[in-house]
């Protein structure tokens, strides 16, 4: 749940009164309605900061681009007087080109730098998110992948030089159908359609949205090693303990662990297989922990455990946290 994840950070950009105006076309629109992920925004801020007095303001019209955005900026944006504004935008410039009617590169370009602009000459702050989906394929299979993909680099471009905020929707919408869309759905997992948000998409942004403005801490990738024992049935438990006490020191000796924590098996399905010991070391990168298995500190734990395993099980998977 949204609620459970809100915690204002230091980093957070909202201050008490302010207004921000979400800006886009019809995942825009259709987030300010009940289920939708400017709804969910408010929730979730009223939730956290009930009384801060902050105005939350969808500005979404279906089947817009970035010249549109321009062409209303100032009445439906402006107007309001925003201190943030966060620009989710580019799917219709790249989905439309499909009937001629998309938006090149050099003009999608020179629009989100205007946009931009425009938005911080009027004292506002900008967050600009790059373009999501057009189909949930995780292969990159999707027809306009590539145009999206171009698009994104776009918008990336242009927020590092106008000073915008990046949300990069695009790689979290990747990201996450890489994990939980291996049979290769064209839509259904994050959107409707292949390109409008459902149920979990319009979560997925909300929280993303929170994120961006810093009142939630952003998530970051770890690399979790687990590693359960098994010990040989004649171990003494004051082994048992020297083993403990030797793996929780690793993390003292090793500096790329970031994390490490331990525990022993009660659960009570009996599945266990007679593994009874459990290890998890967290890793920032492949290649801290490419640096961990060879270090001296874990080659002398090796030699440790030696004889006094009956089986070993190791087991690597990437984490967001």
């Amino acid at each position: 749940m949204i609620m459970a994840l809100l915690t204002a950070t230091s980093q957070a950009q909202l201050r008490d009164g302010e207004t921000i105006v979400f800006l886009g076309d019809s995942i825009t629109e259709a987030g300010a309605g009940d289920n939708g992920y400017i709804t969910l925004f408010r929730q979730a801020m009223e939730k956290s900061r009930p009384g801060s007095g902050i105005r939350i303001i969808g500005a979404g019209i279906s089947g817009h681009k970035v010249p549109d955005l321009e062409a209303r900026l100032d009445r439906d944006v402006l107007s309001q007087k925003p201190q943030v504004v966060v620009i989710y935008i580019g799917i219709n410039d790249v989905w439309h080109s499909e009937n001629g009617n998309g938006t090149d590169a050099g003009r999608y370009e020179q629009g989100l730098k205007n946009l931009i602009r425009r938005c911080r000459d009027a004292g506002a702050r900008v967050v600009l998110a790059t373009p999501s989906v057009i189909g949930e394929k995780s292969d990159g299979s999707n027809k306009l992948d590539a145009m999206l993909h171009q698009y994104a680099e776009i918008s990336r471009r242009t927020a590092a030089e106008g000073g915008a905020v990046l949300l990069d929707l695009r790689q979290a919408f990747v990201e996450h159908l890489s994990a939980y869309n291996l049979a290769g759905a064209d839509h259904g997992i994050l959107t409707s359609d292949g390109v409008h948000l459902n149920e979990a998409g319009n979560r997925f942004v909300a929280v993303r949205m929170l994120e961006a403005v810093g009142e939630i801490s952003p998530r970051r990738k770890v690399l979790r090693h687990v590693v359960l024992f098994r010990f040989q049935p004649n171990l003494q438990a004051a082994q048992i303990d020297e083993i403990n006490v030797a793996f929780h020191r690793l993390q003292h000796a090793i500096p790329e662990i970031r994390d490490f924590e331990r525990g022993t098996n009660n659960s009570p399905e009996k599945l266990d297989k007679g593994f009874t010991h459990a290890y998890v070391i967290s890793f920032s990168s492949e290649e801290d922990r490419a640096a961990y298995l060879p270090h001296a500190a874990h080659q002398k734990f090796v030699e440790l455990i030696g004889n006094k395993l009956a089986d070993v099980l190791v087991f690597d998977y990437w984490a967001i946290e």
